[in-house]
């Protein structure tokens, strides 16, 4: 029996690319449309496309036939195409432009290599109002702007902008829409026996039944893995979830990214049983039994585990478990993920032992044996870390990168080159300028002048580009102000790591402690501060 879907499968839309979804006459096209944008001028308005799918289905706009209608679009406009920014598998509901994975980066680190930002459609670019909103203002901001295939969007006049707000209400009222429908449709779904959406519980796939009808079958492979987990579980001395997690890995049962916390999971998930479930609001990415109009869970399924497997496998679990403390609100590592053993290379943090009404913290790491020699007063290693933090970097001035427009340069350029014309053609014999000695020395020392001032612009100065600017305080200053809280959120940001290298010394129990710096070469240029439009400013 055949599976039914008409959805890409998430597989097929990461591995979207020109050589498997375009056709030959879509290719020629493409290159046509290339060479039209060859022949523009230099100073033409450079476009950015805008490509996004939720879904990929045969019935939505291919990511190809977009771009193609987009790079129509553009030449009719004399746009020149400077980039394709293409986020497929991505809700314009629930993550918004400046989040995407490629149109991202573009709106936050690549804003002065585009003039106008083109899309197919606004429902395509974004479906609240509020994003949309945030979007136009970003627009102004930088002097960007919005252009749709199939909206009338105009960003440069008053009417656009009220247009493109009317239309952004009505995208956001379809979504809702479409939101209610949805949650309507699992509302309904959950109480039926047959399987109408959705993604299936691990170890079970979808299929067609003779009647046509969508069920659900076991999956060969995680049937063997999840019974093979179980049967481990009765020796008595279990495996944790992290070696059963590796042996799945190693034996090809489970794909090269399963984590314990994903085994663990699965293991957990009640729909082993064949019954429907759903997400527990009271334990987070967990799963409970639905329950019909009868008061009894409705089945969907063949059961991999009945369910006397199931509550002892649960027992078994909990056997083999560690019962981890309760996790602190305010934890006693700092500098996390700066600090790290100089032996195994995983992050140092602290951990605290209670004997009597003693406490002790110690810094150890991850990887070595029960965490490698414990390094005690942790406070001591802190302040050596900021004491070298310092030292190195303290004295540096903290640079905000700010952006430039090159208009008003732009502008400067073309007063000048228009006025050196107007000279030179009235310096010419017969021009207006040439009747007398006296005015022609006049507008000889003119036209001098201007040239020389032509000369002294520089040219990346009419170039819309990120400027580094002193912001007035140095790196010392900015963080005592904001604590170890501050430093340390620079140094994750930057990149820095400290080395913490323990010698064990005789006859003393508490280790040597030394600490190296790990400071990346291009550090300076790390370490500039980049606004976030889309957030909160450093």
């Amino acid at each position: 029996m055949a599976k039914r879907s008409r959805t890409k499968t998430a597989e097929k839309q990461r591995a979207y690319d020109v050589q498997a979804e375009w056709t030959p006459a879509d290719l020629a096209l493409l290159e046509n449309l290339k060479a039209d944008e060859a022949r523009l001028p230099e100073d033409a308005p450079r476009a950015l496309l805008s490509i996004r799918l939720s879904v990929w289905t045969e019935d939505t706009t291919s990511p190809v036939r977009q771009e193609l209608d987009l790079r129509i679009l553009a030449k009719e406009r004399g746009y020149r195409v400077v980039g394709v920014a293409s986020d497929l598998n991505v809700s314009a509901t629930k993550v918004p432009p400046w989040k995407r994975k490629q149109l991202g980066d573009w709106l936050n680190n690549r804003v002065p290599e585009f003039d106008v930002l083109l899309f197919w459609k606004l429902d395509r670019f974004v479906r609240r109002l509020s994003d949309l909103s945030t979007m136009i203002d970003w627009c102004l901001k930088y002097g960007k702007n919005l252009v749709s295939k199939n909206d009338s969007i105009d960003l440069t006049t008053t009417a656009g902008k009220i247009l493109v707000t009317i239309i952004g209400g009505i995208a956001e009222i379809e979504a809702a829409n479409t939101s209610t429908r949805v949650a309507s449709l699992w509302d309904y779904a959950k109480t039926q026996s047959e399987w109408l959406v959705g993604k299936p519980a691990y170890g079970y796939e979808t299929d067609v039944d003779e009647h046509g009808r969508v069920v659900l079958r076991i999956e060969g492979t995680a049937h063997r893995a999840l019974h093979w987990c179980k049967r481990s579980l009765r020796r008595p001395h279990p495996p944790s979830a992290r070696r059963m997690a590796k042996v799945l890995v190693r034996s090809g049962l489970c794909g090269p990214g399963l984590t314990a916390t994903t085994l663990l999971r699965r293991l957990r998930n009640p729909a082993l049983m064949g019954y429907r479930v759903e997400m527990d609001p009271d334990k987070p990415r967990a799963s409970r039994v639905v329950l019909g109009k009868d008061g009894k869970p409705i089945r969907v399924a063949e059961a991999i585990f009945t369910e006397d497997e199931f509550h002892e496998l649960q027992a078994d679990l909990d056997r083999a478990s560690r019962k981890q403390p309760p996790r602190q609100a305010n934890r006693p590592t700092k500098f996390l993920g700066v600090l790290i053993c100089s032996v195994c290379g995983t992050n140092m943090t602290v951990q605290v032992n209670k004997r009597g009404v003693a406490t002790y913290h110690y810094l150890r790491c991850q990887g070595c044996k029960s965490g490698g020699y414990g390094a005690p007063n942790p406070n001591e290693v802190y302040a050596q870390l900021v004491h070298d933090v310092l030292t190195v970097l303290g004295d540096w001035p903290v640079q905000v990168r700010e952006y430039a427009k090159g208009a008003e340069a732009r502008k400067e350029v073309k007063r000048l080159q228009d006025s050196i014309s107007y000279y030179m053609k009235e310096l010419e014999p017969g021009g207006r300028y040439t009747k007398t000695r006296f005015t022609k020395e006049q507008a000889q020392e003119t036209l001098d002048q201007l040239i020389a001032d032509l000369e002294a612009v520089d040219p990346e100065t009419t170039k819309d580009r990120w400027v580094n600017v002193h912001n007035g305080k140095t790196f010392r200053q900015h963080w005592e102000e904001g604590g170890i809280e501050a430093m340390a959120a620079d140094l994750v940001r930057v990149g820095i790591k400290c080395e913490v290298h323990r010698t064990k010394i005789p006859k003393v129990r508490a280790p040597q402690v030394r600490l190296r710096l790990l400071i990346p070469k291009d550090v300076r240029e790390r370490l500039i501060v980049k606004a976030d439009d889309f957030g909160e400013k450093f």
